[in-house]
């Protein structure tokens, strides 16, 4: 019986934070408070508070989200959380050799998504992917209610988009998003680098 990893790659699919762009909360965190203890503060509240997956689940709105967070806060803190809200994706740094390695690969004729789990937010985060003009379709779990690693959100991908999920290698820095994307009969790489990622696929024949 031949398996995903017998059909040769035609599509990758990757994941966007952690790959694409930085996702970091401390980060974000840093860029709208004056101190390290106001910075800790607001990255609890906000990106490490176990809210923020109902966010990127659609289950919750930005609204909602910030108000969960003033009540963790300080009020002085509240307009800090509120221009963080507002403008954090701003900051996302990107990973300019993987966003390169995306450009090459659509060049050569294979097909290139994103399958993130993100908020609604990414209709702003989108505009920050140098990459994202070349990419054939995307998923995202706020839209869809349905999060990795659950193996139906890669099956969105492949029936939206007429894709044999064995003709693709998703690509994700999280081990259990790898795993879910192989229950749904993907081939799946877990990302280190762009360079690590570029010999794998040179090691699968990919020619780009």
């Amino acid at each position: 019986m031949a398996t995903s990893q017998d059909t040769p790659v035609r599509n990758i699919v990757f994941d966007m934070g952690g790959v694409l762009l930085d996702f970091n909360g401390p980060l974000f965190s840093h860029v709208f408070t004056a101190n390290e203890e106001d910075a800790a503060a607001l990255n609890a509240a906000l990106f490490a508070s176990p809210a923020w997956p109902l966010l990127d689940a659609g289950a919750i709105s930005e609204d909602t989200i910030e108000r969960m967070a003033q009540a963790r806060l300080p009020q002085r803190l509240w307009p800090n959380l509120h221009e963080c809200m507002v403008h954090w994706h701003e900051h996302q740094p990107v990973f300019v050799e993987t966003n390169a390695v995306v450009e090459r690969l659509h060049a050569a004729g294979y097909g290139c998504y994103v399958l993130s789990n993100a908020g609604t937010r990414f209709w702003r985060q989108k505009d920050r992917i140098p990459s994202f003009p070349h990419m054939d379709g995307w998923v995202v779990s706020a839209f869809e209610r349905i999060m990795k690693p659950d193996p139906a959100i890669y099956l969105v991908l492949c029936e939206r988009y007429g894709l044999d999920p064995a003709s693709c290698l998703f690509v994700d820095d999280n081990a259990d998003n790898v795993a879910g994307a192989r229950v749904a009969g993907m081939q799946a790489h877990q990302f280190t680098s762009a360079q690590e990622l570029e010999g794998y696929l040179d090691g699968l024949g990919l020619r780009f």
